[in-house]
């Protein structure tokens, strides 16, 4: 995938969480779940949790692009008051 979005496994590689990494600094939390199925994309909710997060992750890289927000090493300046259209 060409996003940012990463699974952390927890408790037996079992018990996923979807993160976005931004940076080595910044890591935004998503949703998770346990994964019954060899991929994400097999399980509705899970594979839901992902795409909510590649979304963002694309609005997100947008609104930097256009300078509504900025993201610096371990900060991201202007966030506060940026919407977010998903």
């Amino acid at each position: 995938m060409n996003d940012n979005v990463k699974a952390l496994a927890i408790d037996s590689r079992r018990l996923r969480l979807y993160c976005l990494r931004i940076s080595d600094q910044i890591l935004i939390l998503g949703n998770g779940g346990i994964k019954n199925t060899r991929t994400y994309q097999e399980d509705e909710k899970l594979s839901g949790y992902v795409m909510d997060l590649q979304t963002f992750d694309r609005v997100l890289v947008k609104a930097q692009k256009s300078g509504k927000v900025t993201i610096e090493k371990n900060m991201i300046t202007d966030i506060q008051s940026a919407t977010f259209e998903i």
